[in-house]
């Protein structure tokens, strides 16, 4: 005779018919319902905040956005974002944007958004963007504000590449702050730090010239497979009475879809230099003949890192603290993860903090030495 209980003496497991046929069908109705909604939205739009190109050379595009009522006393803010996806996160929707933000705390901000390398550009090196175009733009801005040293915020690789440029520029940069930046690239807990080690770079440059840009993004998603690639569109059934929420998504998976592909050569230092060798962490990282030194940053630095980010995680970032020769070093911890500390309910505070934080050292020296805030 068959025995009834499963294997620790437990009745086995059933499945109720007629319970999970009505979940099907619920299911099914709200699936319609949102393929209805989704046809009747029509497209969206990200970076929607008024601004004026006043630079452009090769891809790049230099943006300026004036605030209603700006603080001539901050001195202007040049973002510098990652070569990665699209600045557009930081304007990505009105009521969660970065941008706007820092406009409604008076703030005047430059962004560069450096466009879509194609083939003529897979011989760029990171001493091009570093020492070129980061150069460049920062003269452009400065020359705008009687050539005064600016404000630098660089946001996860952009980050990176503006710490290289305020250690060999530093008599330029007046304070500097970064976001979800990577310093150290070989932390136990690096998931990314620990595929780039294992990749040959090399062969992948040689034989792709341009990294393209789907590539990268199927990689993004590998390190989070089912949360990316599957979760996400079973959890938007539940958003389709909310139009609102549906909108939100929908800009998020613009800006995903959006890459830009990487000009192969600065692509394939970085891996080498960052996340194999640790160039930053060691001190070996050069760029146009100079090593690039940390502690040459000596400047006024806020570190702005996300707790629960997966892709810069925590201590990644938090190494900058032993390394910049500032005698002013600040850390923000955001409680979220790398994208939601922009569009994220909590991440409205982000802006006005980073803007009280320039405003706390406009004219007034070093305040307490290497505090964590």
């Amino acid at each position: 005779m068959t025995d009834p209980t499963g294997p620790t003496g437990e009745p086995p497991f059933r499945i109720d018919a007629a319970a999970l046929l009505e979940e099907v069908q619920l299911f099914q109705q709200r699936r319609a319902k949102g393929v209805g909604l989704l046809r009747d939205l029509g497209s969206v739009e990200l970076g929607q905040t008024p601004r004026q190109a006043i630079h452009s050379e090769d891809k790049l595009t230099l943006y300026h956005y004036r605030p209603e009522q700006p603080r001539t006393d901050l001195g202007p803010l040049l973002i510098v974002y990652a070569l990665v996806n699209r600045p557009t996160m930081t304007d990505l929707q009105s009521d969660r944007s970065l941008i706007r933000g820092l406009l409604d705390a008076g703030q005047e901000v430059y962004l560069v958004d450096w466009g879509y390398p194609d083939a003529n550009d897979q011989h760029l090196t990171l001493d091009d963007y570093v020492n070129g175009y980061i150069d460049r733009c920062v003269a452009q801005v400065s020359a705008r504000h009687g050539d005064a040293p600016i404000n630098l915020l660089g946001i996860c690789q952009g980050g990176t590449l503006s710490l290289c440029y305020a250690a060999l520029h530093p008599e330029r940069i007046a304070r500097l702050v970064t976001m979800v930046t990577p310093v150290d690239f070989q932390t136990p807990d690096n998931l990314l730090g620990t595929w780039a080690r294992g990749l040959d770079v090399d062969l992948l440059v040689d034989s792709l010239g341009n990294i393209p840009g789907e590539w990268l993004n199927w990689v993004f998603m590998a390190l989070k497979p089912f949360r990316l690639s599957g979760q996400k569109y079973v959890d938007l059934i539940d958003l389709v009475d909310d139009p609102d929420a549906v909108r939100n998504f929908l800009r998020m998976e613009k800006w995903i879809s959006d890459s830009p592909d990487q000009a192969g050569e600065a692509f394939r230092q970085f891996i080498k230099a960052c996340y194999q060798e640790n160039a930053l962490v060691h001190g070996t990282l050069e760029l146009g003949g100079r090593t690039v030194d940390l502690g040459a940053v000596t400047m006024p630095v806020l570190n702005v890192y996300a707790t629960a980010d997966h892709l810069v995680p925590p201590d990644a970032s938090r190494a900058l603290r032993d390394l910049v020769g500032s005698d002013d070093y600040s850390e923000h911890a955001f409680r979220g993860g790398h994208i939601g500390i922009y569009v994220s309910s909590r991440a409205r505070k982000i802006p006005a903090e980073i803007v009280d934080w320039i405003a706390q050292r406009v004219g007034a020296g070093i305040l307490d030495a290497r505090t964590h805030e």
